[in-house]
């Protein structure tokens, strides 16, 4: 921004104030132009003496030449401080030489050219400057117009233009500033969402890493530690190496803070989650489907999690793996023939189908169902739409 620039565009951290801003630029830089170009048509067309035309055409000239040039670097660059100083000196110079520049005629009434372009100038300048210098620069318009017509010969005038451009000053300053204190506060208001949001999201993105490290912890050893445990695994068994030597590589991938396996199509990464589990029969039906690797991610261990329950909480039991996509959306479904549940008696702190299946579905906009009953079996059904 250059040096002594009073409005400038605002910016995404201050919307209203950027609007303000264009609106402060946009209306001095109209008033002006379109104040200039009738003025100077009125001026020319009143020329009765006292008026010198040797004076006053090069008047009109200079002030309609300026009333352009303001407009245009107000519209491209913003209102600066120059800007705002020679309106305000030209226009006290023009008023001070209103006894040659004004037809006696029509002086009173307030509404002579260079009276317009005295309002015109002071509400410009409490619109586009500080309080401290667009208050000033008011007084000082006013007393040169009270001056310039007194000095016309009518004293009347000069009081009751002085009058009004006095009220004028102090209106549009108050206006001014009542509005710029209200937009500094809805820009601070809004600054201080915007850095509450981006705490919210920091927060839910740490926490959504924390979960999903539960989740990988869950369905890797504690699952294994579970299996053993329940007695699931006897003696000496290949099994159960690979299996912790599959845990092992799932560590070390989530300590060099990457997910394994995330690359290849989702009917690779189903038969890649079968052979973690060579102990439980398994019937396969994978159709050959791709999709997005957060996605692939998220149905893959979904669906090692719904198996490993079956070896967990079935033993003996057999189980099914399908995929299949339809248009967008993809289906995956685990199923078994063991004893089956109420899933409406699982506690809550459970952490199982709650963070493994059904909060790693709903992380990648997907969701998972789970159709079981007591003697039933279980089946469990994920599904994950395209939906870009």
């Amino acid at each position: 921004m250059p040096a002594g620039t009073i409005a400038a565009s605002g910016t995404l951290d201050t919307p209203a104030g950027g609007a303000l801003t264009l609106i402060f630029a946009t209306i001095p830089a109209l008033l002006r132009l379109t104040c200039g170009v009738v003025g100077a048509v009125v001026a020319l067309w009143v020329r009765t003496p006292p008026v010198e035309p040797a004076l006053l055409l090069p008047a009109v000239a200079a002030l309609t030449a300026w009333s352009f040039w303001y407009a245009v670097r107000v519209l491209r660059h913003g209102v600066t401080a120059p800007l705002v100083a020679g309106d305000v000196t030209l226009t006290t110079v023009a008023c001070l030489a209103i006894p040659v520049l004004v037809a006696p005629e029509v002086l009173p009434g307030e509404g002579s050219w260079i009276a317009v372009l005295a309002s015109t100038t002071i509400i410009n300048a409490q619109a586009t400057a500080p309080t401290r210098w667009s208050v000033p620069a008011g007084l000082l318009v006013t007393a040169a117009y009270a001056t310039g017509a007194h000095a016309a010969g009518d004293p009347v005038e000069a009081g009751a233009h002085a009058a009004t451009l006095l009220a004028q000053t102090a209106c549009t300053a108050v206006m001014a500033g009542v509005m710029r204190r209200r937009i500094g506060r809805a820009d601070r208001a809004f600054v201080d969402h915007q850095r509450l949001a981006r705490e919210s999201r920091v927060a839910r993105a740490t926490r959504e890493a924390e979960r999903q490290q539960n989740r990988d912890l869950h369905d890797t050893v504690l699952a294994t530690l579970t299996m053993v445990g329940l007695g699931a695994v006897s003696g000496s068994s290949a099994a159960l190496r690979d299996r912790c030597a599959g845990d092992l590589r799932t560590l070390d991938a989530l300590a060099d803070g990457r997910a394994a396996g995330r690359d290849g199509p989702l009917d690779e990464r189903l038969r890649q989650v079968r052979a973690r589990l060579p102990e439980l029969p398994v019937t396969v039906e994978l159709a050959a489907c791709e999709v997005p690797a957060a996605a692939a991610e998220a149905l893959a261990e979904s669906t090692y999690a719904a198996l490993s329950n079956v070896v967990r909480h079935a033993p003996g039991a057999t189980a099914a793996l399908r995929l299949t996509r339809a248009g967008r959306t993809v289906v995956v479904e685990v199923a078994d023939d063991g004893p089956g549940f109420d899933p409406a008696t699982v506690p809550a702190h459970r952490y199982g189908l709650r963070e493994s299946v059904h909060g790693r579905m709903a992380a990648v906009g997907g969701r998972a169902a789970v159709d079981s009953r007591p003697g039933a079996g279980t089946r469990i059904r994920l599904e994950w739409s395209d939906v870009d």
